[in-house]
């Protein structure tokens, strides 16, 4: 089993689809863009939206004002508008109790991603939370993770593996080449985390025990 399990955020420890969307709705709105079909919505859940917005509101012009107004909505009320998924608080119980070294790394920025896991009551469970910088600066996941793993004092190896529901968090994963275990109750498409190589894919938190060489 690995010592250090690393968990995305939006998708695999919470749904968290309303308030991210009903942010972004607003500030589409507020700068006249129009706005995005289901499909469009569900599609850019979980990846930085400085990477996924530009082609779909007319180019990186216009980026600059629609994050800013989704940060002022999502700030104001849509962030506390998550919960965890079923059965996920249990799953980071028992690792937790087999001395195992829990972490978030997602792309939410930083600032917002700890009051969130707060928020959700999983705080104690995890040594830290790590995040995207407000700034962008950390554009990919595999920075993210390289953070995350450089706050822990942990080099990447066998003993470190990754939990997300995208194919940017396999990516990511691979890029320090740790194994990326598939969120399959997440955000992600269909195909998306089996053709991004994730292994196994887990239909349930529960099921991701099995899956760490674990069973309670």
């Amino acid at each position: 089993m690995p010592s250090v399990v690393l968990f995305d955020l939006d998708g695999t420890l919470s749904d968290s689809a309303s308030g991210i969307l009903s942010a972004l709705r607003y500030a589409l709105a507020a700068n006249g863009v129009e706005p995005l079909d289901a499909h469009t919505e569900r599609e850019i859940l979980g990846p930085p939206f400085y990477e996924s917005l530009p082609p779909l509101i007319g180019g990186e012009d216009k980026l600059p004002a629609v994050l800013e107004a989704y940060r002022h909505k999502y700030g104001e009320s849509g962030m506390f508008d998550t919960r965890a998924y079923d059965g996920i608080a249990d799953v980071l119980a028992y690792l937790h109790g087999c001395d195992t070294t829990l972490a978030v790394a997602t792309s939410k920025p930083e600032p917002y991603a700890v009051p969130i896991v707060e928020h959700l009551g999983l705080s104690g469970w995890f040594a830290t939370v790590g995040g995207d910088e407000l700034d962008g600066s950390l554009r990919t996941k595999a920075l993210v993770i390289e953070k995350v793993l450089r706050r822990l004092g942990v080099e990447p190896s066998a003993d470190v593996v990754m939990v997300g529901d995208r194919a940017h968090d396999v990516i990511g994963a691979r890029s320090h080449g740790l194994r990326c275990i598939g969120a399959g109750w997440g955000y992600g498409m269909p195909g998306e985390l089996e053709k991004a190589g994730a292994d196994p894919i887990c239909g349930r938190p529960a099921d991701l025990l099995s899956a760490l060489g674990l069973a309670a």
